[in-house]
């Protein structure tokens, strides 16, 4: 009471309170948000893009009440501690393909040859087993917000072109740590080694490892073409940049800020992936005139040898979840 009465005494308290209702009155709230956003693409990436462009949506949909401030190229960890301090709350929004903190099972769509096609990706989302994989992490303290695409992962050589699964055999390949991924490269003959993703243009440079297996445009913008000069287009492999928040922050916004939140990311969802086709493309034009040696891989060859990994997955997650998620692959791909 001591210090009401000082407060009375000087006169503050009716100011506090009249500047309280003028602020209820014009529709201000005392709830406003900076959420901290980090990615580890570069700057000028499309995946950059969308999150300026989330940031402001985010704003004008809450009228101010929320706000995102992001922090792209790594500048708050890699993928993998981005995830984890996700799941601490230090960071509030992650985006990345490391999954292993948020669980492991968002893995399961980066299978070998899942889909054939973007339009196949976005339809399986659609489906019953699609709805189960976004509703993974949710036991582990995060809300998955939307897999971003990462698109699809082709074969990258410093020193030839990847031609059949004999060309990887032996070679040091560099790859994220996803275990996907790394059981994949092992079962083509690849020695797959799980290199921090800003390492990598050093890595290919020194000769640490020989080649990777990037989506093309991480390979544009991280100019990893420059040591590698080798783009042989697979499509072995889909990836997702997972877009995740901490889940108790997320569960902690007002219903309308959450309804805010959602728009802004079913808008930017939708708008990157009108983007993405268009940019792969001219991704793929631009690494040509800088002479990147750029071929179509058979992948014939490589799909027969991917049946192990099936079976490695099935062991670790359930050969039911593997079924499930197959068989929504298969019905929602384009005839």
């Amino acid at each position: 009471m001591k210090s009401t009465n000082l407060l009375r005494g000087a006169g503050l308290l009716p100011m506090i309170t009249l500047s309280a209702v003028c602020l209820l009155a014009s529709g201000h709230s005392w709830a406003e948000r900076t959420l901290r956003v980090a990615h580890a693409s570069s700057g000028d990436s499309l995946v950059n893009q969308a999150m300026t462009r989330f940031a402001a949506e985010l704003e004008a949909r809450s009228g101010g009440e929320l706000k995102a401030r992001v922090f792209p190229d790594g500048q708050l960890g890699d993928e993998g501690p981005i995830a984890e301090s996700v799941g601490m709350g230090s960071i509030d929004i992650g985006l990345g393909g490391v999954v292993e903190p948020i669980d492991p099972r968002l893995n399961v769509v980066t299978l070998p040859f899942l889909f054939q096609d973007a339009a196949n990706v976005y339809a399986f989302f659609d489906t019953d087993a699609g709805k189960e994989v976004l509703g993974f992490g949710h036991d582990h303290g995060y809300k998955v917000l939307a897999p971003l695409d990462s698109g699809f992962r082709q074969f990258v050589g410093s020193r030839k072109a990847i031609v059949t699964p004999a060309d990887l055999a032996g070679m040091k390949v560099r790859t994220p740590p996803m275990p996907t991924i790394l059981a994949t490269m092992k079962q083509f003959g690849a020695l797959a080694q799980s290199i921090p993703y800003g390492e990598v243009y050093t890595s290919l440079q020194s000769g640490v490892v020989d080649g990777a297996e990037p989506e093309a445009r991480d390979y544009y913008d991280q100019k990893w073409y420059e040591p590698a000069g080798y783009l042989s287009i697979a499509n072995y492999l889909w990836s997702a940049n997972w877009w995740y928040m901490n889940l108790d922050t997320y569960e902690s916004l007002e219903p309308a800020q959450r309804d805010a939140l959602d728009a802004a990311v079913a808008d930017v969802t939708a708008w990157y992936r009108g983007q993405l086709g268009a940019v792969t493309e001219q991704v793929i034009a631009e690494l040509q005139t800088k002479g990147v040696k750029v071929n179509q891989v058979d992948t014939a060859p490589f799909g027969a040898m991917a049946g192990p990994v099936y079976d490695t997955f099935a062991r670790e997650w359930g050969d039911e979840l593997i079924q499930r998620v197959r068989s929504a692959a298969a019905a929602s791909a384009q005839p």
